[in-house]
């Protein structure tokens, strides 16, 4: 879990809307966030065993890779990660402050102005997986994959999100998009 967040953006659209805020409140009606993680911090290893019953189904995967987008656009455009970092997982919130993230993500907070337009167009797109979602166990924590795109012009926004499992939420352990 050494590389748990990284970025890569462009853009040549230098255009800034309201939309990033939409985003948000779409998300939040839309009942994809979970503010608490009373799981252990038991870790055995990673192992690649594990029940069906530990995947999520696609409408709520689907749900938490728009939640994930939103609070990341949102971070770009207020320059505060601490709302993507606090719905984060523990491990996440172990390895980075919201200082940290910001550092982590300074081209892209740098470049919002040609990226903000973009990550808000999501809001009226479904994210498409491009393989499909897996689910391994770290120890006794499930921890799920899913990899996809959004049909963005002139070319697509790749993602690749893990999050850890636990008591039917899904918290963020691990952020790129490409």
């Amino acid at each position: 879990m050494s590389n748990l967040i990284s970025c890569s953006v462009g853009g040549k659209n230098s255009l800034l809307n309201g939309s990033i805020g939409l985003v948000i409140l779409l998300m939040i009606i839309g009942g994809c966030t979970g503010k608490n993680d009373s799981r252990s911090n038991a870790n055995n290893g990673p192992t690649t065993v594990a029940k069906a019953s530990d995947m999520p189904d696609d409408a709520v995967l689907k749900a938490n890779v728009k939640l994930t987008t939103a609070q990341f656009a949102n971070a770009i455009s207020t320059e505060d990660f601490t709302t993507l970092r606090d719905n984060a997982s523990v491990e996440f919130k172990e390895k980075y402050t919201a200082e940290q993230a910001k550092e982590v993500f300074a081209d892209a907070v740098k470049n919002k102005r040609a990226l903000l337009p973009m990550l808000a167009s999501l809001v009226n797109m479904d994210p498409e997986f491009t393989e499909p979602p897996s689910v391994r166990k770290d120890g006794k924590i499930p921890v799920v994959t899913v990899k996809g795109r959004y049909a963005t012009k002139p070319k697509p926004l790749a993602f690749e999100y893990e999050y850890v499992y636990m008591f039917g939420k899904m918290k963020l352990l691990k952020l790129i998009l490409k």
